[in-house]
């Protein structure tokens, strides 16, 4: 029989990549949505309001996998105390909710795998390099993440085996942080941010994936795991190979800082800062990268 993969946030970039590939590898999936949907061949759906704290049971219930995506989009408004506060309880609320289903009925899953992000290093510049047993930061960034994961561990408490997927910067064809990028770069009108000296960890959508599916079928992965290339990555070196697959080099000046402060207010943060992080740890349990070049993975998302 078929094991069940439950996807919460299943209906976005990440989660219909996810989906694809598990049912490639012969899994059934079920994704819980906010919206009414057609089933498909492998593909379920079950509705639930994180708002209302409601749930079709049954997709727990039937689930030998969690994973869990759902969230509130960090870069898609200002951060103004209200938003700020939506980022953390869209996580927060939602965990609570897949909890309190486990807990009711007892239900003992193989595995609980959450996403989190490479933000709970803070919003910092520097060489230093951010490994998963670091303390998270001091800032807005690092407490969403800690918040994040901390709503995670009610779930190990319930002994079962949980994950955490800290994810850099996802690309991917048409979607990701590309989406916005591309068509600015393929014009021509595309350049580096602030100083250019910020780092970007980066992930090919196809290793994030990889990355989920390795913490199902590896009983001994548990904790937080970096999903980003550790390589020297700055806004410039991404901003002129990306120019460079189009055909041209980058001629407009750096974004000034204070422009993107004054258009984005605090959340300026994500563009103009960027940090470091190993990839040893996942590497260290066989997984290995497909892209781990740049201007490859840039080329593989960007082709007509």
């Amino acid at each position: 029989m078929k094991k069940n993969v439950l996807i919460s946030g299943g209906s976005g970039f990440v989660g219909n990549h996810l989906t694809n590939l598990l049912v490639s590898k012969g899994y059934t999936v079920s994704i819980l949505s906010r919206s009414e949907k057609q089933n498909k061949e492998d593909v379920f759906y079950y509705k639930w309001d994180v708002a209302k704290q409601f749930i079709e049971e049954e997709a727990v219930l039937k689930a030998d996998y969690i994973i869990h995506l759902a969230g509130e989009n960090i870069a898609e408004k200002r951060w103004t105390a209200k938003r700020k506060a939506a980022i953390i309880d869209s996580r927060e609320k939602s965990a609570q909710l897949l909890y309190m289903v486990l807990k009711k009925h007892y239900k003992k899953l193989d595995a609980f795998i959450s996403a989190s992000a490479v933000g709970y290093y803070g919003a910092v510049n520097g060489q230093e390099i951010c490994a998963e047993d670091d303390a998270p930061a001091n800032d807005f960034l690092g407490y969403a993440c800690q918040k994040w994961e901390d709503s995670i561990d009610f779930i190990e408490n319930l002994n079962i085996r949980t994950v955490k997927i800290r994810t850099g910067l996802v690309m991917g064809k048409n979607d990701g942080f590309l989406k916005k990028l591309v068509p600015l770069f393929k014009y021509r009108l595309g350049s580096a941010l602030g100083s250019g000296k910020q780092y970007m960890p980066w992930i090919h959508i196809d290793d994030l994936c990889g990355i989920y599916l390795q913490a199902i079928v590896d009983n001994e992965m548990s904790g937080p795991y970096n999903a980003a290339v550790n390589d020297d990555t700055t806004n410039s070196i991404f901003s002129k190979t990306l120019a460079g697959i189009f055909g041209y080099s980058i001629w407009l000046p750096n974004v000034p800082e204070f422009i993107l402060k004054m258009t984005l207010g605090e959340m300026s943060k994500i563009v103009l800062t960027g940090r470091r992080v190993s990839s040893d740890k996942i590497e260290e349990t066989g997984f290995e990268f497909k892209f781990t070049n740049l201007e490859n993975a840039l080329k593989d998302c960007v082709k007509e």
